[in-house]
């Protein structure tokens, strides 16, 4: 008999990353409803059996995209949590904004976030894969939020899980009014937040 060749990491990770490309291209030009496995499949230009390999089905795709984008994002927030002194508080939603900004393009995983939140509402394992990733973003806003007590910048009995659910919302809220209608830009939205938050 003779022996099978090995696949090298590269090779697999470039399939995958072929197979999550074509998925996002098929999520933004027909919407995560609409779109099918067979619609990725003939977007990759593989075969039935090479995309299932990877991807036993459509929210395993977009579980996929979302690891990325909520990856990002964590690299940035966990950054921010090392920074030493802390960043002020709305500098940090500056830069976790910056991010966000890399996401709301023609290509970007946030117009697909608006397509999962829509199905969400009537899928409970989506739902509680999105709750899982937003509750871990909405942790590192409490840790920023802790820090800032430490540096008089929050006051020491407001409660840190409020105040990052409080962040967190200001995070949706500038890319949602970005989404739908193309404004502010980021140097707008904080300087209103800065007007909003000095006393």
């Amino acid at each position: 008999m003779c022996p099978v060749p090995r696949v090298s990491p590269e090779h697999l990770a470039a399939r995958r990353r072929q197979i999550v490309d074509a998925a996002r291209r098929c999520f933004l030009r027909e919407g995560f409803h609409r779109t099918t496995m067979q619609d990725v499949i003939a977007e990759a230009g593989l075969s039935v059996g090479a995309v299932y390999r990877y991807f036993p089905s459509k929210a395993d795709l977009i579980n996929a995209i979302a690891e990325e984008a909520v990856g990002g994002a964590g690299v940035v927030l966990d950054d921010l949590l090392r920074r030493e002194p802390p960043l002020p508080l709305v500098e940090a939603l500056d830069r976790a904004l910056a991010y966000v900004e890399t996401q709301t393009g023609d290509e970007g995983a946030l117009r697909i976030a608006i397509q999962v939140w829509g199905e969400a509402q009537r899928d409970p394992v989506l739902a509680e894969f999105v709750a899982g990733k937003y509750d871990g973003i909405r942790r590192h806003f409490e840790a920023l939020v802790r820090r800032a007590q430490g540096t008089g910048e929050v006051a020491a009995d407001a409660d840190p899980e409020a105040v990052a659910a409080g962040l967190f919302a200001l995070v949706i809220g500038w890319f949602l009014q970005r989404l739908l209608t193309g404004r502010p830009d980021r140097a707008t939205y904080l300087a209103g937040v800065r007007a909003l938050l000095t006393p």
